[in-house]
């Protein structure tokens, strides 16, 4: 795939965003700023012509998809939701912190949910199915599993998603370097 781009598009805004809690298996709507982000979007990626565009079934990016332009030609992929958070849905770091001091979800991990190790093997069947499109490729997902896809992309362990901040409504570019998978951009954000 050397040369190829793929193209990683978060989700717009929604009140559980906006608010800092975990949102993983809750399907948030957009807000109506996160819409018009959404919209936005659609000229800042119309400067690809994607061989292959791939969704997470959850309707906050499943409509920034649709609301950018590039729903018509997605295919849905259950490997793109969102951590599974458990007990932790819903709930922000600062309340989990009360019961749990000084507790982070990269290295701590959620009770009754998904570990950062299974995160990552669904980062790699979607790094593979990327990989093999034979164009370049749009991704529209959630923050964290699209933190773990970058860091997964140029070897890194899962949890070293973590180093990798990621805005709502952000563009950011995997690509390569000769041989060498490399991220080419991050985090970019049109003025919100």
């Amino acid at each position: 795939m050397s040369g190829h781009q793929v193209v990683l598009v978060r989700h717009g805004q929604t009140e559980w965003s906006l608010s800092g809690q975990h949102t993983g298996t809750t399907d948030m709507p957009l807000t109506d700023e996160g819409r018009r982000h959404a919209e936005a979007l659609g000229g800042r990626l119309s400067a690809w012509s994607f061989a292959r565009v791939l969704t997470s079934p959850l309707s906050r990016a499943a409509d920034t998809c649709r609301l950018a332009g590039l729903g018509d030609h997605a295919d849905v992929t259950d490997d793109l939701r969102e951590w599974d958070y458990g007990a932790y849905e819903g709930r922000r770091t600062a309340d989990i912190r009360e019961e749990r001091p000084g507790w982070g979800v990269w290295k701590d991990g959620v009770p009754d949910g998904e570990t950062v190790d299974e995160l990552g093997l669904r980062a790699d069947r979607v790094i593979e199915a990327a990989r093999s499109a034979g164009g370049d490729v749009a991704l529209f997902a959630h923050g964290h599993i699209l933190r773990v896809m970058g860091a997964r992309w140029i070897g890194l362990p899962p949890d070293h998603g973590a180093l990798l901040a990621l805005s709502t409504a952000s563009i950011s570019v995997l690509g390569w370097e000769r041989e060498t998978a490399v991220i080419e951009r991050w985090n970019e954000t049109a003025a919100h």
